[in-house]
């Protein structure tokens, strides 16, 4: 699968320490050039997690082709946001991990198909790749993190079948 991934979730994979595992599925992942530049800027633990996989390629760096949708974008949502749709675009990814809902919901109007960090996290869970042993811990590290959801919300993402 073709996975195009956006700062946010990037950032918040690397704080739960769960990137390391998301990006152990067998699948090609791709950041735009904006997003990797905002990961070489810093050098604080995000990057510190998320630059070795730049380095090694299991995160693609491709810079957009699709300039002007990327700029039409830009009047409404953050450069890499814009990114991330265009190349979700240009790629024709399987979906692009994205969790600002204004982007979201751009890029369902582009016909793209969107998931977030929650939905992530909850393959990775029911895929056995991370433990949760109690949702309630998982929320309060979230929102240690600054990762803004409401808890009904959460509750209905998680909730087993």
């Amino acid at each position: 699968m073709k996975i195009v991934i956006n700062s946010s979730p990037l950032i918040f994979l690397a704080k739960l320490g769960y990137l390391d595992q998301f990006l152990d599925y067998p699948d090609n992942f791709y950041i735009p050039q904006s997003v990797a530049d905002e990961i070489s800027a810093k050098s604080d633990s995000v990057s510190q997690t998320a630059q070795p996989f730049v380095s090694s390629g299991v995160l693609q760096v491709r810079k957009v082709v699709l300039i002007n949708i990327a700029q039409s974008l830009n009047q409404r949502l953050g450069q890499r946001e814009s990114g991330a749709i265009s190349l979700g675009i240009e790629l024709n990814s399987d979906y692009v991990l994205l969790d600002d809902l204004a982007a979201r919901k751009e890029a369902i109007r582009f016909g793209l198909t969107v998931r977030g960090t929650l939905a992530a996290i909850n393959k990775m869970r029911r895929d056995g790749r991370i433990l949760v042993s109690s949702l309630g811990d998982l929320y309060a590290r979230l929102v240690e993190i600054n990762f803004r959801i409401k808890r009904s919300i959460f509750e209905q993402i998680f909730i087993d079948d």
